[in-house]
């Protein structure tokens, strides 16, 4: 766990002088060196472009978690008494998976404390790390309960090809529930059919994926697709969900490391976001593919700290 804060990275304006609660997230944030509490929101940095990098994208998703804090800290922190800040994994060195193990244990460990870990990515290759970090976590209290796997993206990332890549991460998800005999279901919401190979729409078929495409996640088919997601939250004993900023128009998040010419309106992503939060089964999630070396006037950092702040909120 980290040893301390990153004050370059936590700071904010000072109104304590002004009447009322002036505090935000930059007040409240405590290392997780300081103990993690039951039910304490957490994040957890995956500083990585290693993934990204093996699928000839563009890199800089590793500057993510820091540029996301920046954004979060001066948030007003409203009803968050505290917020945990789990420091970083590293993959500074090529070892994608060595590093995915690295954020498996802190995940598991941050879940043990009975705390709401949030994982700020890197590539989408994080989603290996993340689940890893959640089986191990089930696994050592015998649950075999279902989990839900919800993807908002703009791609399947179900490649089947090796080594593993920011393309690959629910691929290996499937291959290991079907080893270990793991009840799950991945569902895919956002997804670009100009973004995605027939292969790819095959290899979802071939697992009982259920998707959404981006044309039927606009506005006016919200109920629609909330009910759809009631049905499968309600079969779910536990859910991850993973956010691709991608999955954004690329005129909201230009700052990825594949642009979304369509993209999925923010007002959908934040009501999906919130209605699997409200569903109580929430264990885990993270936000990849944020790529600050791309950004504009931060846009991208900001709306991916909007999405952590409702997240984390208690």
């Amino acid at each position: 766990m980290s040893a301390g804060l990153d004050r370059t990275v936590w700071r904010a304006r000072d109104d304590s002088g002004e009447r009322g609660d002036t505090r935000r997230l930059a007040h409240v944030v405590a290392a997780a060196s300081q103990g993690i509490a039951p039910a304490d929101p957490a994040l957890i940095g995956f500083a990585c472009d290693a993934g990204v990098a093996r699928n000839q994208g563009r890199t800089g998703a590793a500057q993510a978690p820091a540029a996301i804090r920046r954004a979060l800290a001066g948030l007003p922190a409203h009803r968050y008494e505290r917020l945990v800040d789990a420091g970083d994994v590293v993959c500074d060195d090529g070892d994608l998976e060595a590093a995915q193990d690295r954020l498996a244990a802190r995940v598991a460990e941050v879940l043990a404390a009975g705390a709401r870990p949030l994982v700020l990515g890197g590539g989408h290759e994080v989603a290996w790390g993340s689940f890893q970090g959640l089986r191990r976590w089930l696994d050592r209290r015998g649950d075999r309960q279902p989990v839900l796997v919800l993807n908002l993206d703009a791609h399947f990332d179900l490649r089947t090809g090796r080594p593993a890549s920011s393309g690959t991460p629910f691929d290996q998800i499937a291959e290991h529930c079907a080893a270990h005999g793991h009840a799950w279901q991945y569902a895919c919401y956002g997804v670009s059919r100009l973004g995605n190979t027939a292969a790819l729409y095959a290899r979802a078929a071939e697992i009982g994926a259920a998707w959404v495409e981006d044309r039927d996640l606009q506005e006016r088919f919200l109920d629609a697709r909330l009910a759809d997601l009631d049905r499968l939250l309600a079969a779910a004993g536990h859910v991850y969900l993973t956010v691709d900023i991608d999955v954004l128009p690329a005129a909201v998040a230009p700052g990825v490391s594949a642009p979304a010419a369509y993209g999925v309106p923010l007002p959908v992503v934040e009501e999906i976001v919130l209605r699997v939060k409200q569903s109580g089964k929430l264990r885990l999630a993270d936000l990849a593919e944020c790529n600050p070396a791309f950004d504009i006037d931060q846009r991208t950092a900001r709306v991916a700290a909007r999405l952590a702040w409702q997240l984390l909120s208690p």
